[in-house]
Formats: C-alpha cells, sequence, structure tokens
C-alpha cells in the first residue's frame, strides 16, 4: 500500500507540471470516481450522497461528496490545499536575443529558492489562449521535453560564488533555449503556435495570450540507501492535494465531506480562485441552506488545512525550535503559530490529535523559533472568510521551494490514513 500510494504521487507530479495541469489531473481522477462537474454560470441540481466537482480558472476545485445525513446536523468535514508553487514565469514579450543565444524573460513567481534553478534540464507548461475561427479559446500545453536551461557563470568569473551572492532575477535568469546565427530571430508566439498543432492537432489563427512556467524534467523518485525519501519538484503542495484526493475517494461516509485546492496560495492567495477570494464560500453557499442555517453547518463544520511542514534538517538543527524539531517518515505535523500566522487552536489540535491516536498514526508539532518570522497557509485566510475551526497540519519537509523539494517516503500513507479517518469520523468536537 505504502509503495502504491509513493508511485502514485510521482504519477500525479510528473502529470501535474503547473497549476492547470494539477487541477486537471484532479478532475480526471474524480470523474473516474463517478463526480460529476457543476457548472457555476449555470443552474445546479443535487442529490443527497452526490458526488460533484467545481472548478475556477482551470487552477483551482472544490469536490463535494454530498452526505445522507444533513450538514445542518453533522457539519462538513473539509481539507484544503493548495495547486501552485513556486516557479519562473514568462513573461508577457519575454524575446531577448543576446551573443547569439534565444532566451525568455522571466518574473519569479512565489518565494522561490533561485539557485537550484540553474544547470537544470528545463521544460515549458500553462495555458495558452488563441483565436480559432473568430473564436476565443483556450488549451493546456506541455512541452515535456528539456528545451531550457539556466547555465551557472564558471567559478572562474565568479570567485565569490560558493560565498553566497544575490542572483538578479532580471538579468540573471532567463533560460537559454536556442542559438542563432547572423541575425535569424524568433518568434515565441509562433512557437507556441506550432506546439498546439503537434500537441492538440489545434490550428490556432493567432495567440493572443499564455500563462507558462519553466519547470524541471527530472522526475520524482524514491530516493535513499533505504528508501526512506522521495525527492521531487512541488512536493509544496501536491503532495498535499494528493493525500486529500485519495482521502476524499476513499471516504465511504453518511456525512458531507469537501476537499479544496486554491491556486495562488505562494502569493497571497488574493485572487478569484484563491483562498481570499469567495469560491469556496461560494460553492457551499449554492449546496446549502441559506441563513442561519448556513452559519449554523458552518459551526459544526471543521477544515483540515494541509500544507507541507519544515522537517528538521540535520545540518541546519538550529534553525528550529529545540522542542519543536518535526522529524521526516515521523508523521504530520500539527503547525501552531500564536500570532494567527496557522489558524490552530487547542480544540482542533487535540481533535486531530485523537484521530492520529485512534489511527495508531503518529505525530508532531511545529512552533516556528520566537526569534524568526513565520509563514502562512490557507488554513487562516479561509477561517476568516467562512468562519470554520480550523488545523493547519503539513508533512515534514526540506529545500520547500526548491525545484526540488524531499520528505519521508513513510509519511504520505500516514496522511491519507489520518485525512480517510476525518471524513469518517461520526462527530466533529
Amino acid at each position: 500500500m505504502r509503495e502504491e500510494l509513493n508511485q502514485g504521487l510521482i504519477d500525479f507530479l510528473k502529470a501535474s507540471p503547473t497549476p492547470f495541469h494539477a487541477t486537471a489531473s484532479l478532475v480526471q481522477r474524480l470523474e473516474a470516481a463517478g463526480y460529476q462537474r457543476l457548472d457555476e454560470r449555470e443552474p445546479w441540481t443535487t442529490e443527497a450522497n452526490g458526488r460533484y466537482y467545481v472548478t475556477r480558472n482551470d487552477s483551482s476545485i472544490v469536490a463535494i461528496k454530498m452526505g445522507r445525513n444533513s450538514p445542518l446536523y453533522d457539519g462538513i468535514r473539509m481539507v484544503g490545499a493548495h495547486t501552485d508553487s513556486p516557479c519562473l514565469r514568462v513573461k508577457p514579450q519575454p524575446e531577448l536575443q543576446r551573443q547569439g543565444f534565444w532566451q525568455l524573460g522571466v518574473e519569479v513567481y512565489g518565494g522561490a529558492l533561485l539557485a537550484p534553478w540553474f544547470d537544470r534540464d528545463l521544460s515549458l507548461a500553462g495555458r495558452v489562449t488563441f483565436r480559432r475561427d473568430g473564436k476565443v479559446e483556450s488549451q493546456l500545453i506541455d512541452f515535456k521535453t528539456p528545451i531550457a536551461t539556466i547555465p551557472n557563470l564558471a567559478i572562474h568569473l565568479n570567485r565569490d560564488a560558493n560565498l553566497g551572492w544575490a542572483i538578479n532575477a532580471q538579468t540573471e535568469l532567463p533560460p537559454i533555449l536556442a542559438q542563432f546565427a547572423g541575425d535569424e530571430r524568433v518568434d515565441f508566439r509562433a512557437v507556441l503556435t506550432n506546439q498546439l498543432a503537434l500537441e492538440h492537432g489545434l490550428n490556432a489563427d493567432v495567440v493572443l495570450d499564455y500563462e507558462l512556467s519553466f519547470y524541471d524534467t527530472q522526475g520524482a523518485a524514491v530516493i535513499g540507501l533505504h528508501g526512506d525519501f522521495i525527492a521531487g519538484a512541488r512536493l509544496d503542495n501536491l503532495l498535499s492535494c494528493y493525500a486529500g484526493l485519495q482521502a476524499l475517494l476513499n471516504a465511504e461516509t453518511d456525512e458531507t465531506c469537501v476537499f479544496v485546492a486554491n491556486d495562488h496560495e505562494e502569493v497571497g492567495s488574493c485572487s478569484a480562485c484563491g483562498a481570499d477570494g469567495p469560491m469556496l464560500e461560494q460553492t457551499l453557499r449554492r449546496l446549502l441552506p441559506e441563513g442561519e442555517e448556513f452559519v449554523r453547518t458552518i459551526q459544526k463544520s471543521l477544515l483540515i488545512s494541509a500544507d507541507n511542514a519544515h522537517g528538521v534538517h540535520p545540518n541546519y538543527a538550529d534553525k528550529h525550535d529545540a522542542n519543536h524539531g518535526p522529524k521526516l517518515n515521523a508523521g504530520p505535523v500539527i503547525k501552531v503559530n500564536s500570532n494567527q500566522r496557522y489558524a490552530t487552536n487547542s480544540e482542533t489540535a487535540g481533535f486531530f490529535r485523537h484521530l492520529c491516536m485512534a489511527e495508531e498514526v503518529p505525530v508532531q508539532s511545529f512552533v516556528v523559533r520566537s526569534d524568526m518570522g513565520c509563514g502562512s497557509t490557507i488554513g487562516p485566510i479561509t477561517a476568516s472568510h467562512l468562519g470554520v475551526r480550523t488545523v493547519d497540519i503539513g508533512l515534514p519537509t526540506f529545500a520547500m521551494h526548491s525545484i526540488r523539494e524531499l520528505c519521508g517516503s513513510h509519511d504520505l500513507i500516514h496522511l491519507v490514513k489520518v485525512l480517510s479517518a476525518f471524513y469518517a469520523s461520526r462527530q466533529l468536537p
């Protein structure tokens, strides 16, 4: 079971180089399990025990398993995650031709660790909007093969490289895609038009716009002398997306269960499809009674916000509070912050700890050092919008926001197990 889950995660990561592809991958798995699409622009007809999903911007998704029992009496069990990861996004007019090389200008999306992007085999994927036969359409593309790289400057020309230097995102990050002689020039939109034809057989009249990201073509893998780790891109936070999906598909319960995966968490969540937007609340309001009954239902509900946690690194153990250093392969982590950077409180943490104990799942705690700043998640944002009780949790990870992150290969099954137990729980606190 552990190996099967880990391989499923690796396959999911490969199919999901961008939030658009991640959402499409989630949709494919949900539809295979009998979930039906609800169109936000049309009236909805739902029924007890029905299975549905809603997408917005092709990059965020809410999946709902309607319960046989009324959520007014039993509440809703919700798991939240996010589909986006730090990366390099292509600019609207990106073409650069310098020293005979063709490059693309990029913008840094989110709080990326930039140094690991150098000397990697990069490809390009995302969403392209184009005109065809007088109509505006959009399609996902993925070049898949390595088409670009960002070479390092040799140590001989940068003697301070190993002493640490500030990377200039404007001048040092444009990837190299090709080399040309003379005055030959390349139209990037023509390249995208050709890719649409090759990948989808679409003959676009003109590419109008795009949202494209570079990504590392090296696939995720189980590594280590004893296979103790999973290394790969976008573990933050597609790992939690995959675990939440698996738990929802496992849910054989009479209660109403929801899985939400928002885009734009890495840049503050403030968008129409982000956690700081109205998507989840609007979806729930269309499925639940209005007014007082809606508030009563939310107050009987609980959200588990699942986002990766910082594992204690053996080379940098002093970066953790001595009593709160989560270890890889030692189970999910309850994340606590008194300043509400995490939405956990004693009641929600206690309930999650109770679930772990009942399922014999090891559980850990994380509190950031008092002299360091604390990151955040969709947990506090969703809690403040809905007023829902929330616990922030996640699996311990190394190299978070790198182009290649690391987690424990024994932890995914722990997280799926406890999230499945949460969906199946008969009573909430």
